[in-house]
């Protein structure tokens, strides 16, 4: 099966602008890292006791993300794949635990995390 590549952005950084008052100079950053599609962002829901609390208490929902996505980007894709609104994404980079596989010690994969926090009148109905 073909894989589709995504295309890197580089950062671009504007010339910078004086302002009349001052003659300070104001640098403006552009995103910059690869652009990544909806099902490329979201990689799986995170189906655990605590997840299903927060889904049911809170209206947060936890997700396994891309390790390069952003707020932004995690905001877009949940709401073009679910159809609904999204009211606050908190993110956090989780570091993979150390596994003893036949004798010797190895470790699994570092991965990112986000809880998705959905707008009172839109839920999920996968948990």
């Amino acid at each position: 099966m073909a894989e589709k590549k995504s295309q890197v952005v580089q950062a671009e950084v504007a010339p910078p602008v004086a302002d009349d008052e001052t003659d300070e100079f104001e640098f403006t950053m552009r995103g910059f890292g690869p652009e990544l599609e909806a099902y490329q962002v979201i990689l799986r829901p995170l189906v655990t006791e605590k997840g299903t609390h927060q889904s049911t208490r809170y209206n947060s929902y936890p997700f396994e993300v891309n390790k390069l996505a952003d707020k932004e980007q995690i905001r877009a894709a949940v709401e073009e794949l679910f159809h609904v609104r999204v009211t606050k994404v908190r993110t956090m980079n989780r570091v993979g635990k150390q596994r003893r596989y036949k004798g010797r010690m190895g470790k699994l994969g570092d991965w990112k995390k986000a809880v998705v926090s959905l707008h009172k009148d839109d839920h999920l109905e996968f948990f």
